[in-house]
């Protein structure tokens, strides 16, 4: 908390919450004898910040990166890595030490799901990201890449997520590397954000579907 004066005021709100969020969840946890789960949160939320201060670099520079690069970093800024780890604080015994360092390893299921979140998004975004200041998206980079047209830059990108799912498929089969209840916090992730992004942006603009959707499940909710 000491070094919240180097931030600008309009930050200082959300680092002091998040810090009081943290100091909460600590606390808590440590009254049931798992706040050890709580470092490997923190540290995914640190490199998730790290990687939107690479993008922010090359946005401000005007810089283009390579397709590899971005998709080097747009891996740990898909967020996968931090909302798996926040996913798996809350839960019981099956999500041990060894659940937490698979996680931290990346293993082949969470890089195929930062894949496909990081690409559908792109391909959702791209043309109104294009229209304000905003690092360059995958999509771009592409065209950078290899000199093919857009139409053409978005089917490879398409191409790639439906190989991410194949990859995500095969590690859901028997027997996998941890139990499935930690397979279906990536899984359920990476389905989420398919609902979000497959017919537009609906995260920037959630009151073209995405309000629906929440309203249908919880407010108005199929009598079963």
């Amino acid at each position: 908390m000491k070094e919240i004066d180097q931030l600008p005021d309009y930050m200082k709100i959300v680092y002091r919450n998040l810090l009081n969020l943290y100091k909460e969840l600590e606390e808590e946890m440590a009254k049931q004898g798992i706040s050890y789960r709580l470092y490997y949160s923190q540290e995914a939320f640190k490199e998730i910040v790290m990687g939107y201060e690479i993008e922010a670099n090359w946005c401000n520079k005007g810089y283009k990166a390579t397709f590899d690069e971005y998709m080097s970093n747009g891996l740990i800024t898909g967020g996968h890595l931090m909302l798996g780890f926040a996913s798996l604080l809350g839960m019981g015994e099956v999500a041990n030490v060894e659940a937490f360092e698979w996680m931290q390893n990346k293993p082949k299921v969470l890089v195929a799901a930062n894949i496909i979140g990081r690409l559908i998004n792109d391909i959702a975004s791209h043309e109104e990201e294009d229209q304000r200041v905003h690092v360059a998206t995958g999509v771009e980079c592409y065209l950078k890449a290899y000199g093919v047209s857009k139409e053409e830059a978005i089917d490879e990108l398409y191409r790639m997520i439906a190989n991410a799912w194949k990859d995500i498929n095969q590690e859901c089969l028997r027997p996998t590397p941890v139990p499935m209840a930690i397979l279906m916090r990536v899984l359920n992730l990476t389905r989420f954000l398919e609902v979000v992004y497959k017919d537009g942006d609906a995260y920037t603009h959630p009151e073209l579907q995405l309000k629906d959707y929440v309203v249908s499940l919880l407010i108005d909710p199929i009598p079963i």
